[in-house]
């Protein structure tokens, strides 16, 4: 009885919350919020209520608030409190058209779609492509604005359930593509294809259902873990066609088992087939695998100690469980010895090699190395080693089996992809979150993303000048406070250059602003200028004309200028300068020094920044020295604690540079960018991508009111840096010159 008072009073504290509605909203809303009490937490609950008032504003009735009451509980159920945001929004969108009578439809097949998602990612997909048909539908007037609604929106939302139980969300984008370009002119065609009563609609649909849809075998595949494995687990699904050139790979967190919505059959082996490999070998991770620590591995000794682990959970579930090994050889690739070309890292064919002479007896393998450590791989495991133990074993694999090409930014990856295996995220725990390290490819990790650097990444498009538009959230740059160093180092640079130094001084004594200046002759002005004043009284006396020009005004004749000093911090830095004893990275540190010393003597705000990158998933931009930190020993520190490593995507660290100058109130902003060579990464085949690229972060800081400049050190810069940057660059053939040059270049910049 007291559950029945409490919950009456709830729904009468609701009821008051809502305030004045629809009579046919207040004849079922008891029922309504006693379903969504039981469906929603508090914050849900708020959401929902606050959604519904809205929707009930719009003008549109009561239909769209009573759907939305009734839909979005079972929505938020499936997906999370969040998806009731993304469908308010989406509502929002449609109404601001032409195509308002369709929010109900939307609201309708909302928790069908839901239900064959399963997850918030998949749904977003969902509600991108509601949004993407109205806009390439809805007809323009003149081309300006819309006048008539689609003529297919409402079919296409009705078509949706059936669209969804035989579709993927990225065969169904590709469904759309065709019916929205296919019928571009063609209303009644477009309405027909829409509402699947056009021979167009169900041959497309056909040609588009392929592979093996996981919501079809889910109950399946949930037996099949309860059976073999006696777990049971959520699943959350992805589509692979948003990611056409790294495809994201299955991983296990805290919230469930993540995998891709469709599996074509591969190598004679079943979609459904696959699925079973995957569930079997996570569910090994599970049942044996234990986290450890993450902070002393090295990219490649992790990359190394997962795929032993992933071996060892394997072996332990062939034990149990013999038809395993045939599965699992079936989707397991069988490299080649000595397929790799000289000068490339062939690391992951090693590895790739090795898991497959563990899982198959035949392997036919003869390197020595290998043979051994396979022995001892066997031998481990039937001794009851652990995570930690077989890590160690990885270890000692990688320092045997090391090559001098394992530096070499050239990778050789064929016959590596192990496709049934998941990304190993689970293994790993950080316990210094900003210790620098590079972690594995975390394509759609948040909470991995999050450990790996420090702080959460930022995403920034990039450009694809083949398509002619923008990747969007291509690319995770990942920021933080360089590690310290001894700053003494940089004031013995200084000593160094002093004679440098002195001749600067001069130059940079006129250079300083002059806080007030005086502006004469002035007919208003803010007080009296006397000399003035009585040589036009006299004139006055005299019968002449008097200048009426008596009075003065002042200005401040400062320099308003805000500068960041962006550095690549790429490998070919540790490269030495021809014909010298110091580093490409030593002649940087010595003229940065001399540098941030003439632009503090001015007074010129200013920031200095590196970068270098790991693939588009790791972009590192280290801040050196911030705008509002003093030249001191701290930021001295640090700039003697410059390091380099990895490559060079140019494009997102000038982006993120510029986030940072845009928000500086000066009157000019200098983005001066320091390199030894063009834009490059290991994830990127065609080297003009990233000069594209490059060339449009250029494009978008001049629009925000950002002057760049380049500063390289490349002799061969001619061949592509006017591409990226037109006139705005400096080469220097001199390497050794640099510590003279670029101050004078800044100064000349500034003057």
């Amino acid at each position: 009885m007291t559950d029945i008072i409490r919950r009456m009073s709830e729904i009468r504290a609701l009821r008051e919350e809502l305030g004045k509605t629809f009579a046919e909203v207040d004849a079922v809303f008891d029922d309504l919020a006693t379903r969504a009490m039981r469906l929603l937490d508090n914050v849900g609950i708020e959401a929902w209520l606050a959604t519904g008032r809205f929707l009930g504003s719009l003008g549109r009735g009561a239909e769209p608030m009573l759907v939305f009451f009734e839909e979005a509980p079972l929505v938020a159920g499936l997906l999370g409190d969040a998806a009731i945001g993304r469908m308010k929004d989406t509502a929002c969108t449609i109404n601001r058209t032409p195509n308002a009578n369709a929010i109900v439809p939307f609201l309708q097949t909302a928790a069908a779609a839901a239900r064959k998602l399963e997850s918030l990612q998949q749904f977003d997909r969902y509600l991108e492509l509601v949004v993407y048909v109205m806009d390439k539908t809805t007809p323009l007037l003149h081309g300006k604005s819309a006048m008539h609604p689609s003529p297919c929106l409402e079919d296409f939302l009705k078509s949706l359930p059936t669209l969804l139980n035989n579709l993927d969300v990225g065969s169904l984008k590709k469904w759309v593509e065709f019916g929205v370009s296919a019928y571009a002119n063609d209303p009644e065609g477009q309405s027909n294809y829409f509402a699947l009563q056009s021979a167009d609609a169900h041959n497309i649909m056909q040609r588009e259902r392929h592979g093996t849809l996981f919501v079809d075998h889910e109950r399946l595949l949930d037996l099949y873990m309860i059976a073999l494995w006696e777990c049971e687990v959520r699943y959350r699904t992805y589509s692979l066609l948003f990611d056409e050139i790294r495809k994201p790979r299955p991983y296990l967190d805290k919230m469930g088992i993540h995998l891709p919505d469709v599996y074509d059959d591969l190598g004679g082996v079943s979609g459904v087939d696959r699925y079973r490999a995957l569930l079997a070998h996570i569910a090994a991770h599970r049942k044996w695998s234990i986290a450890i620590v993450a902070d002393n591995f090295s990219p490649f000794q992790r990359v190394a100690a997962e795929m032993f682990e992933d071996l060892r959970v394997e072996c332990l579930a062939i034990k149990q469980w013999p038809g395993l090994r045939r599965l699992w050889l079936a989707l397991h690739p069988k490299p080649v010895q000595g397929a790799a070309p000289a000068e490339h890292c062939d690391l992951h064919h090693r590895l790739a090699m090795f898991s497959r002479a563990v899982l198959d007896p035949e392997h036919g393998y003869t390197d020595p190395v290998l043979l051994d450590f396979v022995g001892q791989f066997h031998a481990a495991v039937a001794a009851g080693s652990g995570t930690q133990e077989i890590s160690r074993l990885a270890m000692q694999w990688y320092v045997q089996s090391r090559k001098p090409t394992d530096i070499s930014p050239n990778l050789f990856v064929d016959d590596c992809e192990v496709a049934y295996r998941d990304d190993n995220r689970h293994m790993w725990i950080c316990i210094d979150s900003g210790d620098g390290e590079d972690t594995p490819d975390r394509s759609s990790a948040v909470d991995a993303e999050e450990q790996a650097f420090g702080m959460p990444p930022c995403h920034y498009d990039e450009w694809d000048y083949k398509s002619g538009t923008y990747r969007p959230d291509w690319v995770s740059l990942y920021e933080a406070l360089h590690p310290g160093g001894n700053g003494g180092k940089v004031e013995r640079l200084l000593e160094k250059h002093a004679g440098l130094a002195k001749r600067m001084q001069r130059i940079l004594d006129m250079l300083k602003p002059q806080e007030r200046v005086r502006i004469r002759y002035q007919e208003e002005g803010s007080e009296l200028d006397l000399d003035v004043a009585i040589r036009s009284l006299i004139d006055y006396k005299a019968g002449s004309s008097p200048d009426p020009r008596i009075n003065m005004s002042h200005r401040t004749d400062g320099r308003n200028i805000a500068v960041t000093l962006l550095l690549d911090l790429s490998e070919s830095l540790n490269e030495p300068v021809p014909g010298g004893s110091q580093s490409i990275l030593e002649l940087s540190q010595e003229a940065v020094s001399l540098l941030a010393w003439a632009v503090d003597h001015l007074g010129d705000p200013f920031a200095i920044a590196g970068f270098h990158s790991n693939a588009r998933h790791d972009v590192r931009f280290l801040h050196i020295k911030m705008f509002n930190e003093k030249w001191d020993d701290t930021v001295k520190g640090r700039l003697s604690a410059m390091e380099a490593a990895y490559s060079t995507r140019m494009g997102a660290a000038m982006r993120h540079a510029g986030h940072y100058l845009k928000a500086q109130p000066a009157d000019k902003k200098l983005l001066l960018i320091l390199t030894d060579g063009q834009p490059a990464d290991i994830d990127a085949k065609d080297e003009r991508m990233l000069i594209e690229d490059a060339h449009r972060a250029v494009n978008e800081l001049d629009r925000d009111g950002i002057f760049t400049y380049c500063i390289t050190l490349d002799a061969r810069a001619d061949e592509y840096v006017d591409d990226i940057f037109g006139r705005q660059y400096t080469v220097i053939d001199k390497i050794e010159r640099l510590p003279e040059k670029l101050p004078g270049l800044f100064i000349a910049l500034t003057r």
